[in-house]
């Protein structure tokens, strides 16, 4: 960590950003907390960053804007230069993730990184030791795993992605092995997947229970495990499908339309007041389980994504999904529970850029960079 920190001034960072996820989000706060802004933007995707919130005359967010011609030429020498010229600290997101190189960002990336770098990979459900292990490692309930189609014995979720946007999910919901393929045969043959996508899918049982999000942050500093905010997904074209009334619906799926889950955005939801604990034991222990089995363990920003089942008279949560990045949901800022920690709402950028500013105080940036 001290060979990226060398020749950097401490005294005039900049936050540095892919743009797109969460960019204005990381932004905004570090802009509150008097840092410069940056935002690496891909050519004909970066009004947003280098127009619209732009600072200028008291407005806006992202002080600069660095063009490439694809996200993945972030790690070419001459945009890294710029970017330790600029003494940049980069707050990685899902883009950073979709659209470089795991192994070129973990080796060749030589800009730190708020957050631990290698983890990031252990979202993706085909490597060793990813999400699931760790949640199984962290005692976390997770969804039944079924192995094979001919398994399906209950409502089930199939995790595979689109054919021509790979990061894009592509999910469907069977209820048995001739569900499963009749619905994956039509989605091959109208080119939404690809019989490739479909032989690496995960099979897991389908949760019935309130979808949530909970949203965290860890901080290595104090040690401490706080909940920013929980919310849940707007999917389309799922969302506009469920309005629909069900004769509607049934008719749509007779025809053999399946409802799509790719996400448009988040919503801001609360949790009953007697799941609270239960939210942050389950933070913990993933907590725990990262410091053991993934040195150093997570670092901020993390989400464990998930449903409120309600069995047998009790409630559980039980997560089918991880982020191990900041999550893209700025509306977590909307919930209550950073103002009962903190005394106001704070969003994930400005918790973020406090910590940088801690560190460095502190000295102590090589406990939350890699």
């Amino acid at each position: 960590m001290k060979n990226l920190l060398d020749g950097y001034d401490l005294k005039n960072l900049t936050i540095g950003v892919l743009g797109g996820h969460s960019a204005l989000d990381v932004c905004e706060g570090a802009k509150k907390l008097g840092f410069k802004t940056l935002a690496v933007c891909q050519k004909g995707r970066e009004k947003t960053y280098a127009d619209y919130y732009k600072t200028r005359d008291g407005k806006g967010c992202v002080d600069e804007v660095i063009l490439v011609d694809k996200f993945a030429d972030i790690v070419k020498p001459e945009v890294q230069a710029e970017l330790r010229k600029r003494n940049t600290i980069f707050i990685h997101n899902r883009y950073f993730w979709v659209y470089c190189n795991f192994t070129e960002i973990e080796n060749d990336f030589n800009v730190p990184i708020y957050g631990t770098r290698h983890m990031v990979r252990l979202e993706e459900r085909d490597v060793e030791h990813n999400q699931y292990w760790l949640l199984e490692k962290a005692g976390i309930r997770i969804p039944k795993m079924i192995a094979s189609p001919a398994e399906i014995d209950r409502p089930v979720i199939v995790k595979v992605n689109e054919a021509t946007r790979t990061y894009e999910r592509a999910f469907f919901v069977a209820v048995s092995q001739e569900d499963y393929k009749k619905k994956s045969d039509e989605m091959i043959a109208s080119g939404q997947i690809t019989k490739e996508g479909l032989d690496k899918a995960v099979i897991e049982e389908f949760i019935i229970g309130a979808q949530v999000n909970f949203n965290y942050f860890y901080s290595p500093l104090s040690g401490e495990l706080e909940l920013m905010g929980t919310d849940a997904r707007r999917q389309t074209s799922l969302d506009g499908f469920l309005r629909l009334n069900a004769n509607v619906q049934k008719e749509l799926l007779d025809s053999g339309y399946n409802p799509t889950m790719i996400e448009t955005g988040h919503f801001a939801v609360t949790i009953k007041e007697s799941l609270v604990e239960k939210a942050y034991e389950i933070g913990e222990k993933f907590v725990k389980a990262t410091q053991e089995f993934a040195k150093p363990g997570i670092i901020g920003p993390f989400a464990l994504q998930g449903a409120v089942s309600s069995e047998n008279g009790r409630e559980e949560l039980v997560i089918f999904d991880v982020s191990m990045r900041i999550p893209g949901s700025p509306g977590t800022r909307f919930t209550p529970y950073t103002s009962y920690l903190w005394g106001r709402e704070l969003s994930y950028g400005e918790r973020i850029a406090m910590e940088i500013k801690s560190a460095v105080e502190n000295a102590q940036l090589d406990r939350i960079l890699t």
